[in-house]
């Protein structure tokens, strides 16, 4: 994954082009077989969604293995079958598209795709499945909470990872890898938490300097928090409710 997060190389804040024709036509292109793109767009998908359909699958009582199953061969059947082909931009959020796509799939087809393990003749798409068990287990989330609120929430924190690692590397790429690694923790601070002092002493610099450089790194911050959910949608206008709904999904969890 490039530090970007995404295919395109326009930046955040480039209008409502850039919200339809990054991740949301990354999502079309891949149920496009004829796309040069497509192989690439897919696996993008996969690496930025698989988490929250595990969490999902999880949640449902389904053990480490035919979670991992599961969300293997609905991956490799939506390619198979072309399901995302048919998508237009009306569709709206592809985060419900894709819940809505794995409950239909878990009822429907999976005693079916379950037959040939991981896919069987189907085309097999790599996933790294490391660690995903001990994050499930992990997970300060209320273990009665139902799958559809387990998904969301994982779905959130998957975002928010991708917003800190397209922050880290633009801030690597400028040089500035030692700031990053000591205010990435202050990202989610009060502000009035922040121990500015103490960490301006460890970068060796002025504490007033280092004030200015959180305040643009929040703000950096927010504006790659925008343009990552805006990718998911159709409308760039649905952001801010996308926004309460992941946050809603965070606090409930």
């Amino acid at each position: 994954m490039t530090p970007e997060g995404s295919p395109s190389t326009r930046p955040a804040g480039a209008g409502h082009d850039h919200f339809v024709t990054t991740r949301w036509t990354m999502v079309v292109d891949a149920g496009r077989r004829s796309s040069p793109h497509s192989e690439r767009a897919l696996a993008e998908l996969c690496q930025a969604y698989w988490y929250p359909l595990y969490a999902y699958v999880r949640r449902q009582g389904h053990p480490r293995e035919d979670a991992e199953d599961s969300v293997q061969s609905f991956f490799a059947r939506l390619l198979a079958r072309n399901d995302l082909g048919g998508l237009s931009a009306e569709r709206g959020r592809f985060r419900a598209f894709l819940l809505a796509s794995m409950k239909h799939f878990l009822a429907n087809e999976w005693n079916r795709a379950n037959r040939q393990k991981r896919g069987g003749g189907a085309e097999h798409l790599s996933l790294d499945w490391t660690g995903a068990d001990e994050r499930f287990r992990l997970d300060p989330a209320d273990p009665a909470s139902s799958p559809d609120v387990a998904f969301d929430r994982a779905w959130a924190l998957a975002l928010l990872e991708r917003v800190v690692v397209r922050l880290g590397g633009e801030m690597t790429a400028a040089g500035k890898e030692s700031l990053f690694a000591a205010g990435r923790a202050f990202l989610a601070m009060d502000r009035a938490a922040v121990p500015y002092m103490e960490a301006a002493r460890g970068l060796g610099m002025e504490e007033s300097a280092l004030r200015v450089a959180v305040h643009r790194m929040r703000k950096r911050y927010r504006e790659l928090l925008r343009d990552e959910i805006g990718q998911t949608l159709v409308d760039p206008a649905w952001a801010d409710e996308e926004l309460r709904s992941l946050q809603a999904a965070l606090a409930g969890g």
